[in-house]
């Protein structure tokens, strides 16, 4: 959505004046290598810095810089300085954590323009906070009792089918029923006595925020609008729009503790929320969030309502041209830089493009970011989208950190620089034999065995077709026999859920063995053997007449 169209006529709050009254004020930035300067980033402490990396690798754990994105599998977002020294100022003293909560909601609250806000464990947590919020009421009773929803009045969330995602498993923890709905007509009928909420990402078409606000107000149901990757508005142009509660991930573009959730909006509902929150006991209680997360996260957006963020961008692109120049250096690579769209309001960052021509190189942009990737000095860039005769990666400047971008120009220019040989299409070998037909297998999970199938219904040369049965679903899949080896790759997808299953194996007198990779969710064995069935060799006789009995 465009920022021009949700917050024309709004009044900005007075950052100024907030700033003044902010309690972190008097937290000295000379300690811990962050010197007291206007600077975006304070001067990195490399001795502090060289023993992380000291006690990552002692425990096999590589380091990389990131120009890839705030991906959680990827540790989220570098903390800013002030962020960093807010948290450590807090490590030895002892608070209430009801009192730091609600002192923290009203700060939150006159920072962003909302009513209040609260600090979750995620953005994930606050989602099921503020769902269990809205089933309860605030009664601790019902609180208790979640997910059993027997006897509760509200009991179903909905959600427009274009904003299902994997985080949606957040409402559903609740037990809630989901409801889905394709229109705003659907959603109208949709909506009843049971409805506790609707939960919604920032969507273009019909389903804006204020459609959907516009007939949830005058029935009293709230609406949850998730905006994990956005980055914050003041006043925040979600809630402008209609929103009864919005949702941040600190791990992101605020730049707080990657464990923590930004959550602003009705102080009924966070209040209600908060309840659910950690240390409470019940339902949220395994989402705790400790002091040092919630003045984190103070601190993170006491540092955002006066950054100077157009010197913040220009400080990225400056980092990407650090990087383009070196590498476009090489003959045959060429570099663009481009700047978000001032009206985004999320995942805000400038690119560099690295494009070249495959067969120049002999080297694609996947196998590039796979080497950078792995290698040390490792370095995080995204694959770029491989077009006519050119191939490349992309970079991100919004996670970098000071000096980043000269490791990375450097280790880019030596992997893209190498001279390679061109690299020969291998001929496929004829497979070992047909696969059609039904196959046993035997998978092995971390801490289980179950026994799973494939159906092959086909193959054709090297390549064969199938079905990839569980104890829960079949999932349609598509490989290849080279030899004895064996490839299958197959997609389970539904709304708010998806697994990529790629198995690996190889064939030795008749039996499949290999590797189940689950992408996000890790890894499993497998041995398969082709099903044998018992073939009935009796007479078969057609019904002469009707059955007298059955």
């Amino acid at each position: 959505m465009k920022r021009r169209e949700i917050i024309k006529g709004l009044t900005l709050l007075p950052f100024a004046g907030s700033a003044a009254a902010s309690p972190l004020n008097n937290l000295s930035f000379g300690s811990n290598g962050i010197q007291e300067h206007a600077d975006l980033y304070g001067v990195i402490d490399e001795e502090l810095v060289r023993k992380g990396e000291s006690l990552l690798k002692s425990i096999g754990v590589e380091p990389f810089v990131n120009c890839k994105g705030t991906n959680t599998i990827m540790g989220g977002a570098v903390v800013r300085p002030e962020v960093k020294l807010a948290m450590e100022s807090v490590t030895t003293l002892n608070v209430q954590m009801d009192e730091l909560a609600f002192g923290i909601g009203k700060r939150l609250g006159e920072l962003t323009g909302a009513q209040w806000g609260i600090v979750t464990a995620g953005c994930a947590a606050g989602i099921k906070m503020v769902t269990a919020a809205c089933l309860t009421g605030g009664d601790p009773e019902k609180l208790l009792r979640i997910p059993d929803l027997t006897g509760f009045a509200k009991s179903e969330v909905i959600i427009p089918l274009s904003s299902r995602n994997v985080y949606d498993h957040a409402v559903r923890n609740a037990g809630v029923r989901v409801i889905n709905v394709e229109s705003l007509d659907e959603l109208k009928r949709s909506i009843n006595s049971r409805t506790a909420m609707i939960y919604m990402t920032p969507s273009e078409g019909e389903f804006t925020i204020s459609n959907v606000s516009k007939i949830a107000k005058p029935l009293n149901v709230p609406v949850f609008v998730d905006a994990a990757a956005h980055i914050l508005t003041i006043p925040d142009v979600h809630l402008a729009q209609g929103a009864d509660v919005v949702g941040y991930s600190g791990g992101k573009g605020i730049k707080a503790p990657s464990c923590s959730g930004l959550i602003l909006g009705r102080k009924d509902l966070l209040m209600s929320a908060h309840q659910v929150n950690s240390p409470h006991h019940g339902f949220g209680r395994d989402n705790k969030v400790g002091r040092e997360e919630h003045i984190g996260m103070l601190a993170a957006v006491e540092a955002w309502v006066t950054l100077d963020h157009v010197k913040e961008m220009n400080t990225w692109v400056s980092w990407l041209e650090t990087i383009g120049n070196e590498v476009s250096a090489i003959n045959g690579v060429k570099t663009t830089i481009t700047r978000p769209d001032p009206e985004l309001i999320h995942h805000v960052t400038p690119y560099l493009h690295i494009r070249w021509n495959p067969e120049q190189l002999h080297v694609t942009g996947e196998e590039v970011a796979e080497e950078l990737g792995t290698i040390a000095p490792r370095i995080a860039v995204q694959v770029g989208r491989d077009e006519a005769g050119l191939t490349g990666i992309t970079l991100v400047g919004y996670m970098m950190i000071p000096g980043n971008d000269k490791v990375a120009a450097n280790r880019i220019h030596e992997v893209l620089s190498r001279k390679r040989q061109p690299k020969a299409i291998p001929e496929m070998k004829n497979p070992v034999m047909n696969m059609v037909g039904l196959w046993d297998m035997e998978v092995e999970y971390f801490s289980s065995k179950v026994t799973q199938h494939l159906f092959i219904d086909s193959q054709e040369g090297n390549w064969i077709t199938g079905v990839f049965k569980t104890d829960l679903s079949s999932r349609p899949f598509t490989g290849s026999i080279d030899g004895n080896e064996v490839k299958i790759l197959c997609n389970y997808s539904i709304p708010g859920d998806r697994i990529l299953t790629t198995m690996q194996g190889n064939i030795n007198a008749g039996v499949l063995t290999g590797e189940m990779d689950f992408h996000e969710f890790n890894t499993a064995k497998f041995s398969a053997k082709r099903h044998k069935s018992n073939l009935n060799k009796k007479p078969i006789e057609y019904p002469k007449h009707r059955p007298q009995s059955s």
